[in-house]
């Protein structure tokens, strides 16, 4: 039988990070060392008292129905843990739960993109900022983030192209930002946000921001929330997730919060898809929502120092490696002597030293040239990395 399979999969070839493992289990298979640094999963354990309170749910045979919905004292948690930790006050129709950021960027231009709209993306960002709202047919289209900018959109430029004054099949539905912007990791001022929501308001632009990492921020700054910020709820919602703050990855549990219509129709949405999240995960979502914070901080900080011992040994061995300023990763640019083939780069580091990286080149056209390291392995074995790799000749 000849299956003839969707167009659109000719657009979806095997992932980087599938191909990269492929090679971590060849060269592990032949009992050689290898230094993951390309898949950004936590490596940290979840803290004691969310694996107490899921495994206590858990334990609760009612517990394995459909949830059908967020249960209130997760809705409240969601408040609680917003109004401690940003300064924002949120109401329960400005609050909804998806499996995930991932999953919720997926599906969330169903709610506001009918085919052919066009909807801003980042380039250099997450692939899924592009792929989400492909699969709801939309037109995306990336705006340039350049270094010499500091990674910031040129919000004006932006606006005579796709702003309401455009021509009607370049108006921009929506623009998906996120700082600090992975795979960058560069945070945004205070001061971009300000001009982003007067802008998006201006130019009748939705704004969807993913805020996964504000709580791993660098050099005694402190990450916000867009919601913080005077007029955000006209015009936005934001994620937030409970994946790299408190390492409940595979429990894939995040929020949509802010715009309460938007809220609304997306909840619409997603009931047509989804029978809620299960309830021993919305239990242990409490937990960490309105527990200490000390364990965030310590893991912050411990970031941090994998982040110093990573971006300043390879400075030190003549590879000029700019610190990350938020996110558990570190970009820059590859060796000179490489050109901008980043992923012969990747091969050729992984080949001579075990170290496996991502090529920038997978996270946009503005990628090429430049490698991604994620900050999932202790200080000691970074350090053991570095001094392979000054051992090599990678950089010379």
């Amino acid at each position: 039988m000849n299956i003839k399979f969707a167009d659109r999969m000719k657009d979806y070839e095997e992932g980087i990070f599938q191909v990269l493992n492929e090679k971590k289990l060849e060269r592990e298979k032949a009992g050689k060392r290898v230094f993951n640094f390309s898949v950004g999963t936590p490596d940290f354990k979840p803290p004691q008292h969310i694996v107490d309170a899921f495994c206590e749910a858990a334990k609760i045979p009612e517990n394995y129905k459909y949830s059908l919905r967020d249960i209130p004292e997760l809705t409240k948690a969601v408040e609680e843990r917003y109004r401690k930790r940003y300064g924002v006050e949120l109401n329960d129709d400005e609050i909804m739960s998806v499996y995930g950021s991932q999953e919720g960027i997926t599906h969330i231009a169903f709610a506001i993109v009918n085919p052919g709209d066009v909807v801003l993306v980042p380039d250099p960002g997450y692939p899924i900022f592009s792929i989400g709202p492909s699969l709801a047919g939309a037109k995306i289209v990336p705006y340039r983030l350049y270094e010499e900018k500091g990674y910031l959109p040129d919000l004006n430029e932006i606006a005579v192209k796709h702003g309401k004054n455009a021509p009607a099949a370049d108006r921009a539905k929506a623009i998906i930002v996120s700082y600090p912007l992975n795979p960058v990791c560069k945070c945004a001022p205070d001061s971009f946000y300000e001009e982003l929501i007067k802008w998006a308001k201006e130019n009748e632009i939705f704004i969807i921001h993913d805020n996964a990492y504000s709580d791993i921020v660098y050099d005694g700054k402190k990450g916000r929330s867009i919601l913080s910020y005077e007029g955000a709820k006209e015009c936005c919602v934001e994620f937030y997730s409970l994946s790299k703050s408190f390492n409940y990855t595979g429990a894939r549990m995040s929020f949509v919060v802010g715009n309460k219509d938007f809220v609304a129709v997306f909840k619409r949405f997603r009931s047509q898809i989804d029978y809620g999240i299960f309830l021993p995960v919305q239990y242990g979502a409490i937990a960490a929502l309105t527990g200490d914070d000390k364990c965030v901080l310590d893991q912050c900080k411990e970031y941090e120092e994998r982040r110093n011992a990573l971006c300043d040994g390879l400075t030190e061995i003549g590879w000029n490696f700019e610190r990350s300023q938020g996110t558990m990763f570190a970009w820059t640019a590859i060796p000179a002597k490489y050109g901008d083939d980043d992923v012969a780069f990747v091969m050729d580091l992984f080949e001579k030293t075990g170290v496996l990286c991502t090529p920038g080149s997978s996270f946009g056209d503005l990628g090429k040239g430049h490698v991604r390291f994620a900050l999932v392995l202790p200080v000691d074995v970074i350090k053991e990395a570095v001094d392979i790799i000054s051992n090599s000749d990678v950089l010379k």
